[in-house]
């Protein structure tokens, strides 16, 4: 009764006010507050610019990259360059919606998002990984299936555990309020962080070892590692900040491998396993190989011989 009679004695405009700041928390309100709200300003333009420039890009090249698909009809590059196309596009959402992690009224669909868009930049991430470590194999439909299904069954089995995280103990796997928050869901992300650093870690060490002419001779994807392996411990490091003392630093840290991750590695995958296939023919792209494995030392031995 308290309650309706408060309620009643309200000035109208204040109820009004009331409703627009509601509205304004739920929609953003409008351009700026839908930029600057939750991480703010530059963490949420850091993530937007490049996955809109990407999305961008692959728009302008769409034509010229479909002739050369149709043209080659590489199985492998025809796969790859569909689920990046896929996984570019709820990137980019992911990335448009950052309001809605820090709204109570859109945490569901932000957390389904999250987990759409995160199961498709880690198949993407493994895949390739697994593909390219085939080495001399790794061409034709059955390496394709081999990759796809390894893959597959792991980004299966990260994605279920997340949603029991999630919606089992509800625990807010997508949620980054700033702060510390639960053990739980950062050890979780620890866990997630060290397997994937152990996983290019390895590579690496294989680059450095005799294991070398097991691997593709492609400087660029021991480059690619090289990156996914510091940002990876970057990660690691600030998930474990985030279980503990300096969770300050540690929520910086991680939103910043957050902004990388986001709006840098599609760019990089594609740079890294599709642009030379779309930009050179055959006969140039082997001389592009060639120099490539020619600059990193793989033909020292025969002149030593």
């Amino acid at each position: 009764m308290r309650n309706l009679e408060s309620i009643v004695a309200q000035p109208p405009i204040s109820m009004i006010s009331d409703s627009v700041d509601t509205h304004y928390v739920i929609t953003g309100g409008n351009l700026y507050g839908w930029l600057v709200n939750c991480h703010g300003f530059l963490h949420n333009i850091g993530l937007i610019v490049p996955s809109l420039l990407f999305v961008v890009f692959l728009v302008v090249q769409a034509k010229k990259s479909f002739v050369k698909l149709s043209n080659d009809r590489s199985l492998v590059i025809i796969a790859y360059y569909g689920f990046l196309w896929l996984v570019a596009l709820f990137n980019l959402a992911w990335c448009l919606l950052q309001a809605w992690e820090c709204t109570s009224a859109r945490q569901t669909p932000w957390n389904i998002l999250s987990l759409f868009t995160d199961a498709g930049m880690l198949f993407l991430e493994v895949s390739l990984v697994a593909f390219l470590l085939q080495g001399n194999h790794a061409s034709g439909k059955e390496a394709l299936t081999r990759t796809f299904v390894v893959s597959g069954l792991i980004v299966a089995f990260d994605t279920l555990l997340k949603a029991i995280y999630l919606y089992g103990f509800s625990i807010p796997v997508f949620i980054n309020d700033g702060e510390g928050g639960s053990r739980v869901k950062w050890g979780l992300w620890v866990i997630h962080k060290l397997l994937l650093t152990a996983v290019y870690g390895i590579i690496l060490y294989m680059y450095n070892s005799d294991w070398r002419e097991r691997l593709p001779a492609r400087p660029a994807f021991y480059k690619y590692t090289t990156i996914m392996f510091c940002l990876n411990v970057t990660a690691s490091l600030a998930c474990m900040l985030l279980t503990g003392h300096g969770a300050s630093f540690g929520a910086w840290l991680y939103g910043v491998t957050t902004v990388c991750y986001h709006a840098l590695y599609l760019p990089l995958l594609y740079v890294t396993f599709l642009a030379d296939f779309f930009e050179e023919d055959a006969l140039n792209l082997e001389s592009v190989y060639y120099s490539e494995m020619k600059d990193a030392g793989f033909f020292d031995a025969d002149w030593e011989l």
